[in-house]
């Protein structure tokens, strides 16, 4: 007699998650590290603006989230004050060196077997290691934005990034899942396995007690440097000379040269009038224009009611799934469905109405993989972006910007920004930012809610992922669409972009991050 018993599905987390909204009238931070969030809370109450909370926040996280992002990395922001018409991006995105050489890519013949839907090039190369580095733009873009709109000195900006470093990264369990999931290729490298891997295994928390904390190489050392030298001494001076001697002595092509003529630029950002507001998309190779076309698509939406219909979501699985094929058919594909992109997202609103949005990254979880013994840093892999077949759009060249998914966004009403948001995620940012915008601008939920509302996610041009929690009715919408796949929003594995937003209303400015970043929080100044 055939067993009547069918397991069910396994379920990671088998809890229920919540993190609180913070609201405030003083100025609010939401980063995905609580600490680097109080390191731009505390700008904000020294006197400073929304630009020099960013920037403080930015600089902590390359002392806490290395696996995101730091200052081997790059990344947009979006920065509005009131009264301008239009806001304006920072683009600091990957560019590739003048010495990067397509021939050194050769491909084996053989399609990538695990989170590379392209072909693969020989040792990965591409992916990890010395020929993996685009130009590390973020300093300059960090530069740029408190040079434009920054009230405190540098110096001051820089304080708490340095006593985070010298502190030193929290030895917790976080920590040993994120070193852990890159311990294969972080052991290839000397100066990244002595310091992830103590004893050739990833560091971990202790049975019980507090964790303790562990140094990220010379890390604390470059952070002071910069704050005594300033921040142009990462290009050149004397961190840009010992990032070029390490590269050199690795066999990469990154130069002196690349580093001296790094820059940041700034560039208007996109605006889209869509239903009552304006929605300001962010400048540059990045997702605008798919956005543009999501958004497009969903303006005669069902959006009754309080909450999203399941016609809501069924319109927009189908509307992302188009612009998805318009996307690849037309600009190449940047990024394969399900690599394993890591990225950080910070959102920062000051007491006079100023927000900045910021996107930074390595790209994928602890970037290349390889910490500049020198330095500390821990250098970004922007080759990946880059689709290894020749003559494709998206092909690898020197001095070239490769297609990327990053969405910070500002949406204004008139001339006031409103609402800032973004996420972290890969290709799977832009239906996150899509939801939470929605969640809050049109259905009229409350900031906390919306963050816990759960969402879909659609990131190519077909195929449909759905949290567990959403109701049949959804669910049976949604397979009007295509294929259906039910996952978890957890830690890992990380099925959905983490957003967070911050909103100006007349309770005060609140925001929230999302709840499945163990260490984010939304902090208010004052």
């Amino acid at each position: 007699m055939p067993d009547p018993y069918r397991p069910r599905p396994h379920v990671t987390q088998n809890w229920t998650l919540r993190k609180p909204a913070a609201t405030g009238r003083g100025g609010m931070v939401v980063s995905q590290v609580k600490a680097a969030a109080e390191a731009g809370a505390a700008m904000l109450e020294a006197g400073g603006s929304a630009a020099d909370a960013a920037v403080a926040t930015a600089f902590a996280l390359a002392a806490l989230e290395p696996w995101n992002s730091g200052l081997g990395g790059i990344g947009f922001a979006q920065a509005m004050k009131p009264g301008m018409a239009v806001a304006e991006t920072f683009d600091f995105g990957p560019v590739s060196p003048a010495g990067l050489d397509p021939k050194a890519f050769p491909l084996t013949g053989r399609m990538k077997q695990d989170l590379f839907a392209w072909p693969e090039v020989e040792g990965d190369r591409n992916i990890h290691g010395p020929l993996s580095f685009v130009i590390p733009s973020a300093v300059a873009g960090y530069a740029l934005l408190h040079e434009k709109h920054g009230r405190l000195p540098i110096r001051e900006v820089l304080a708490p990034a340095v006593a985070l470093a010298k502190r030193g990264l929290p030895q917790d369990w976080y920590t040993t899942l994120k070193v852990a999931s890159s311990a294969p290729v972080l052991r290839l490298y000397p100066e990244s396995a002595r310091v992830y891997l103590p004893n050739g295994l990833p560091p971990t928390a202790p049975y019980q007690g507090s964790p303790g904390f562990f140094t990220l190489g010379n890390l604390p050392a470059t952070l002071e440097r910069l704050q005594q030298a300033g921040l142009r001494d990462f290009y050149e001076g004397e961190i840009a000379a010992r990032i070029a001697a390490d590269v050199q002595a690795m066999g990469g092509v990154l130069s002196a040269a690349d580093l001296a003529a790094c820059r940041a630029r700034v560039l208007p950002s996109i605006p889209m009038d869509w239903r009552g507001r304006r929605v300001m998309l962010v400048n540059g190779l990045t997702a605008a224009p798919t956005f543009r076309r999501v958004l497009e698509g969903m303006a005669d939406a069902d959006w009754a009611g309080p909450a999203p219909t399941p016609a809501w979501y069924g319109r927009l699985a189908r509307v992302m799934q188009d612009a998805y094929a318009e996307r690849l058919a037309g600009l190449g594909d940047a990024e394969p469905k399900g690599a394993d992109s890591c990225t950080t997202h910070l959102t920062v609103c000051d007491k006079d109405g100023m927000m900045v949005a910021m996107t930074t990254t390595l790209l994928s979880s602890m970037g290349s993989r390889v910490m500049l013994p020198a330095t500390g840093i821990m250098m970004n892999n922007g080759v990946m972006w880059f689709d290894p077949t020749p003559g494709t759009p998206n092909a690898i060249a020197p001095n070239k910007r490769p297609l990327n998914n990053m969405s910070p966004v500002i949406a204004a009403s008139g001339d006031q920004p409103e609402i800032a948001l973004g996420a972290s995620g890969g290709r799977r940012i832009m239906a996150s930012v899509v939801q939470l915008l929605s969640f809050v601008s049109e259905f009229g939920m409350g900031v906390e809610d919306a963050a816990h509302h759960p969402r879909i996610d659609v990131s190519g041009p077909e195929g449909i992922s759905a949290d567990l929690r959403l109701p049949e009715a959804v669910l049976a919408a949604l397979r009007q669409a295509g294929p259906v796949e039910l996952v978890e929003h957890g830690v890992m594995p990380i099925n959905y972009a983490c957003p967070n937003l911050i909103r100006r209303g007349p309770e005060g400015i609140t925001g929230v991050s999302d709840a499945a970043s163990p260490w984010s929080a939304a902090v208010a100044a004052g």
